[in-house]
């Protein structure tokens, strides 16, 4: 065994030893190319052609002149009082089915939040809140008018049988007064669609904490539920008041004459013959509302940022 060693280190000595300045190279894989990116080309050519181009046709046609000169004349529209009646009309609309829509869909989200998310009555509801979140258009105004028109299901069985007229202080389906139902009713689901996860990020254990500490359900919700939600919720509402205050095919559909609301404003501004001396007004309409969703929608993302963290 000796002998053997020391051969092993006689010979491990008198093996040449590497020339001075030289390393090792390393042996190094080429990596096929990745083609995951190609993924995004049909979003990013969605996001390209009807978010960029209108907002670009937008802000074109609202700062500069049909010569391409630049103006801020066309902006002076907006203090119009018509016009500024209407931005009043669409923010007081979004904000009030806002606030209803994300109470109502905060009281269905707690109510699912016992239920097995696995269950048949969960599913159904969160498959229902997907459709009837997009349940909106043409179809939705059609559906408010067949039910509940003047000459709707609902409306004429109230008069024949019970002797009630739902119109008898005027048509209020077809103006203002009347989107609050149909926006309300897909506001709902899109809270239940928003705010159903924060609701499920609540961990059981800060619920055995506080029982533990001696405290009760109501506290649970106070000092916990709540402040820990608030975020999420104030980012919901800041959702459906975008979706709202940006609108268009159920108020078009409904309303179809005047201009209660923005949308429907641009719309006259685009269609009327009777707008000589201001024909950039649709865009500058349309810039003051990409102005509004987009302080909104940042707020928004600020906000959500701050709730992903109890989220997590």
């Amino acid at each position: 065994m000796t002998v053997v060693a020391h051969a092993g280190a006689d010979a491990a000595a008198s093996a040449p030893a590497p020339a001075a300045g030289s390393a090792p190279r390393a042996r190094t894989r080429r990596t096929a190319p990745s083609f995951a990116w190609l993924g995004l080309v049909p979003f990013a050519a969605y996001v390209l052609l009807f978010l960029a181009v209108p907002t670009i046709l937008a802000v074109g046609s609202g700062l500069f002149t049909e010569d391409g000169s630049f103006t801020w004349a066309n902006l002076s529209a907006l203090g119009d009082p018509v016009v500024l009646g209407t931005f009043a009309n669409s923010a007081g609309l979004s904000l009030l089915t806002a606030i209803v829509g994300g109470v109502v869909g905060a009281v269905v989200c707690y109510a699912l939040l016992g239920l097995n998310p696995e269950g048949a009555v969960r599913s159904a509801v969160d498959a229902a809140a997907g459709v009837l979140a997009q349940f909106g258009g043409v179809m939705l105004a059609f559906a408010f008018i067949a039910t509940i028109g003047i000459q709707g299901v609902v409306t004429s069985f109230l008069k024949d049988v019970l002797a009630v007229n739902i119109y008898e202080n005027g048509t209020w389906l077809y103006e203002l007064p009347g989107l609050f139902l149909p926006y309300v009713y897909f506001q709902i689901p899109l809270m239940v669609i928003t705010f159903m996860p924060a609701l499920a990020a609540l961990k059981p254990q800060w619920a055995e904490a506080n029982l533990t500490l001696g405290g009760t359900r109501a506290s649970f919700w106070l000092r916990i539920g709540i402040p820990v939600l608030a975020p999420s919720f104030l980012a919901s509402l800041l959702l459906l008041f975008a979706n709202a205050f940006s609108s268009y095919a159920t108020a078009a559909a409904l309303a179809s004459q005047g201009s209660q609301i923005v949308p429907l404003q641009i719309r006259t501004a685009l269609t009327s013959e009777t707008v000589l001396g201001r024909e950039n007004l649709a865009g500058a309409l349309a810039l003051g509302m990409i102005v509004i969703v987009g302080v909104v929608m940042a707020l928004y993302s600020l906000i959500q940022r701050r709730a992903a963290r109890w989220q997590a």
